[in-house]
């Protein structure tokens, strides 16, 4: 069995999120691995709950992209909150695709008071073994 060192993995190095006047919301996100080499991601979205965690995941999704290229294909499937224990927990689903049918991946974070964050966390979850087998130990 092969063990990484967490330093191997991607790390969150900037995440900015904005609600708009316009009732719209602007999620950036940065990633990084330890060689330094960044990877930005962006996305737009509706300003609510729900409009706000999916503009988020969908910048990570798009930052993750820009990791692996044409090697593999993420797309979002859903991102929810929800209560539980008396904390939020950001769930995320996503679906990737290398060679064959896709596989389900799911994530998940808690959450003190940043959702938007956390769903962005929840991704980078959700994606951290496939990225560790596909992009890091190859």
């Amino acid at each position: 069995m092969v063990t990484r060192s967490p330093e191997e993995r991607l790390r969150l190095c900037e995440f900015r999120f904005e609600r708009l006047p316009d009732a719209r919301c602007q999620a950036k996100v940065v990633l990084e691995r330890k060689d330094g080499t960044r990877y930005e991601g962006q996305a737009d979205g509706m300003a609510s709950q729900a409009g706000e965690l999916r503009c988020a995941a969908e910048a990570t999704s798009r930052s993750l992209q820009r990791v692996v290229g044409d090697r593999l294909a993420f797309e979002l499937l859903g991102v929810k909150a929800v209560k539980a224990f008396d904390a939020s927990v950001v769930i995320v689903s996503l679906s990737s695709r290398e060679q064959g049918p896709p596989t389900r991946l799911v994530g998940s974070c808690l959450v003190d008071e940043d959702l938007p964050k956390g769903a962005a966390l929840a991704v980078l979850n959700a994606t951290n073994r496939l990225l560790g087998n596909t992009i890091f130990m190859r």
